[in-house]
């Protein structure tokens, strides 16, 4: 990669990347696994379970095991199961997420100087919430979270539904996150990326062979400046 001249999007993460809602949605997966009279799972097991959607936690949450598909979970009650974890979500959306060190400041330091775009697997009801929530909003010219028309991450067709809003090239874009997901739908779409070591991701972020790893958001200047 060249100078910071030939970046016009810096397209950004949610969950992992910008904000820590570990603790609000493991609060949320408990209150429903309580209402099924199942066992509650730690703040650490739920980390584990995010990234790919609710639809995917909860199934996760289940059974409490990463590979859900190795179970035979009943359509129906994974549907009721869903259901009960958007109502106690859509309750405690910010009562216990945090946004993570330099977020802020950095999409400030950013927004003058590039795009700045928000693709997320978390459904699109919530997106707009807690953006507002801890007033960062403001910072996004583009903001697309999970809905039914679109696959998810790693598929790449939410960054090329992005990159086409936009007008952007994808030589031009370069991916802010945290998880595999993030990382595979950007190679898929042929945009550079920039893996933070903080987030979700259980194993090492760097056997993903990201274009660049940041321990801090903040270094991603250093990442665009270099």
């Amino acid at each position: 990669m060249g100078s910071n001249m030939d970046k016009k999007l810096i397209i950004f993460d949610m969950d992992g990347t910008l904000i820590d809602s570990a603790p609000s949605l493991a609060y949320a997966i408990n209150l429903m696994l309580k209402d099924l009279n199942k066992e509650p799972l730690s703040v650490n097991r739920v980390r584990e379970f995010i990234g790919q959607g609710s639809e995917i936690l909860v199934k996760r949450a289940l059974v409490n095991d990463v590979n859900y598909q190795n179970y035979n979970i009943d359509e129906d009650y994974f549907k009721k199961a869903h259901q009960i974890f958007l109502k106690h979500y859509s309750n405690n959306l910010n009562s216990k997420t945090t946004l993570f060190k330099n977020a802020k400041e950095t999409l400030e330091f950013l927004k003058d100087k590039y795009k700045l775009a928000l693709v997320t697997n978390k459904p699109q009801q919530f997106v707009k919430d807690i953006l507002q929530h801890f007033e960062i909003d403001k910072y996004f010219d583009y903001i697309l979270g999970a809905n039914e028309n679109i696959a998810k991450k790693p598929a790449p067709d939410m960054l090329i539904k992005t990159l086409n809003d936009l007008n952007i090239e994808p030589k031009e874009a370069i991916m802010v996150g945290d998880s595999a997901n993030d990382i595979t739908a950007a190679k898929s779409a042929n945009i550079d990326t920039i893996a933070v070591t903080y987030g979700y991701y259980s194993g090492d972020i760097k056997e993903l062979e990201p274009t660049f790893v940041i321990d801090d958001l903040k270094d991603i200047k250093e990442v665009l400046n270099g």
